[in-house]
């Protein structure tokens, strides 16, 4: 299989792509069936990357074309007719410079092959090959191979460009590439693997400092697993200059994108980078070598359903943060903030009361990663962290610190990563009570597949280690005495992003997406906060424009109702030893 990706006017953001297949790939029946790709392996939900693409063709291997029929929203049917070779040209419109997408201007061209090439149905195990045609002074960062394949037919191809080459199209759909002459490279061994560091846009990364950290994180994460996945990886960063934060994770390297520039290498910035680093190299065993049953291998054409995502990215989170503990790039007060910030996130979110976990994995495909409709589920990142922290305590306390879920997932790499089987829940569940030597039946029914209140079971936890809940008010009066939450418009109104369950504003007929123009007959200028301290322990009149629509809304505030409070993981007073112990064995 070979792909030919080239360009001529980066500013259209149009890229043209090539695919070529021989005839002993042809079947009997004269029709051959080419697709692309329904979602990208990382984010689970459908992608509809079809919609990109312009002027669809089919040729031969004269350059006559063929006849073919669009049958689905990304199928193609081609007749081959008498044609010895099948060549598919076609535009793909890159214009979303993220994590998982594809970017061209005239500094660099950035693709991720799992958005824009084409692959034939059962023909994905078959080598490929990629050629590029760039500006002579592009490099390109890239965990994709120079050297053909072993199990590869060497084409009689004539290559224009650079070629690289990938085992199968899984390989290559999991490779995404930068290709620009202003690629910033580093690198550092660990265990014999080789980890590259390729910096693209504007910044000015510090070797000196950058290096050791990420040489700390990866040491303590192979120490724990036992050996890494692959023989080299690559961190490939985009550095834009607006805020961004977003990183996706392949099995030989990953994407990150991370703004604003001038804030890279500074405390408001660099933890960002270490964090989103460590999270998306620990997924190198977690969900590309671990993968749960649905997943292995992945299927292109359609949902890829699975509860386990509270393994694949609830873990994931709940260690990027913990090795940094562990590898000291984190003081135990920057553990403790992530983990407030879990902790914040799970009790804001009023969806806990509704959606499990482990049913929210599962809708991903249904509404993707956005909030959707109020309440109405939780986050496999969040609250799958919770849960692996709580699995973790529980395990530590249960076997005096003698194990842990680094037991737990070190023997899932060695049962289902290194051998290439999917897991069920049924497996994660029997490797978690082998290890703990306890039945965790009521965990599972509990807190991964039930909506029962994590924070009982989160304060017991905590004080094994030394540590309490404690809660505050929420600085924003609103959100603290009436219940709702708001996000500021540019035309100085504010709207509501969110309304408590029960609470006062509710019962007033305050709704999602609500307008906020007014309080108590004066305009908003980007002052809520202030005007609704202002006016505290008063009624208050709103002026709400709705549905085209204006209305009043009066609020009166109780001496009872509390919502949205701030909460904060603080030290016991008085902590003893054991617990110092306790703390000391989980954060090494």
């Amino acid at each position: 299989m070979h792909y030919k990706i080239h360009y001529e006017n980066p500013q259209t953001r149009f890229v043209s792509l090539e695919f070529s297949v021989e005839k002993e790939y042809f079947n009997e029946s004269g029709i051959l069936l080419f697709q692309l790709p329904d979602w990208r392996p990382g984010r689970y939900e459908l992608g509809n990357f079809a919609k990109n693409i312009q002027r669809w063709q089919a040729f031969n291997e004269k350059g006559e074309t063929l006849s073919f029929e669009k049958t689905g929203k990304a199928t193609w049917e081609v007749k081959t007719k008498d044609a010895e070779a099948v060549t598919i040209k076609y535009k793909y419109y890159a214009a979303l410079l993220d994590a998982g997408n594809c970017w061209i201007d005239e500094r660099q061209l950035y693709v991720n092959p799992v958005h824009c090439c084409l692959f034939i149905p059962g023909l994905e195990n078959v080598p490929c090959s990629l050629e590029l045609e760039l500006p002579h002074h592009f490099k390109v960062a890239t965990s994709l191979s120079r050297v053909f394949p072993n199990n590869a037919k060497q084409s009689n191809r004539t290559a224009k460009g650079e070629l690289f080459f990938a085992a199968d199209f899984h390989e290559l759909v999991d490779s995404p590439f930068i290709a620009s002459s202003s690629l910033k490279h580093n690198h550092y061994e660990v265990g014999g693997t080789k980890f590259h560091l390729w910096f693209q846009g504007e910044c000015k990364p510090e070797w000196e400092r950058i290096i050791p950290d990420f040489d700390a994180f990866t040491r303590k994460q192979m120490e724990v697993m036992g050996g890494f996945p692959v023989e080299e990886y690559h961190f490939l960063f985009q550095i834009v200059t607006n805020h961004f934060y977003h990183g996706v994770e392949h099995l030989k390297s990953t994407v990150i994108v991370l703004g604003p520039s001038y804030d890279l290498m500074k405390p408001v910035l660099y933890p960002e980078l270490l964090g989103i680093s460590s999270h998306e190299l620990y997924h190198s065993w977690n969900i590309k070598a671990i993968r749960p049953a649905e997943m292995q291998p992945y299927n292109y054409s359609k949902e890829n359903f699975s509860k386990m995502g509270y393994v694949a990215e609830g873990i994931t989170t709940y260690y990027g943060d913990l090795f940094l503990r562990r590898s000291g790039a984190f003081s135990t007060y920057e553990m403790m903030k992530e983990l407030t910030r879990h902790l914040q996130k799970h009790l804001d979110n009023y969806g806990r009361f509704n959606l499990s976990v482990a049913a929210s994995s599962w809708d991903t495909w249904l509404d993707g990663y956005v909030e959707g409709i109020p309440h109405r589920k939780v986050s496999i990142y969040t609250e799958g962290a919770l849960c692996a922290f709580m699995l973790d305590i529980l395990i530590r306390k249960q076997t005096k610190n003698t194990r842990s879920i680094d037991d737990v997932m070190r023997e899932m790499y060695n049962r289902f990563g290194k051998t290439g089987i999917g897991y069920t829940e049924n497996d994660y569940q029997d490797v978690l009570e082998s290890i703990s030597g306890i039945d965790l039946t009521w965990f599972f029914e509990k807190y991964y597949n039930g909506v029962t209140d994590y924070e009982p079971l989160l304060a017991e936890c905590l004080e094994y280690i030394g540590y309490k809940i404690i809660k505050i008010r929420s600085r924003m009066y609103f959100e603290n005495r009436f219940g709702f939450k708001v996000k500021a418009d540019a035309n100085g109104s504010v709207r509501i992003t969110t309304v408590a369950p029960g609470s006062l504003s509710e019962a007033a007929g305050l709704s999602k997406d609500d307008l906020i123009t007014g309080i108590n007959g004066i305009k908003l200028e980007h002052n809520l906060k202030e005007w609704t301290k202002y006016f505290q322990e008063e009624a208050i009149e709103l002026d709400i424009y709705s549905q085209n629509k204006f209305r009043q809304v009066m609020l009166t505030p109780t001496d009872t109702e509390r919502y949205y409070e701030l909460v904060n993981l603080q030290p016991i007073e008085n902590v003893d030893v054991e617990q110092k112990n306790n703390l000391s064995a989980w954060t090494n």
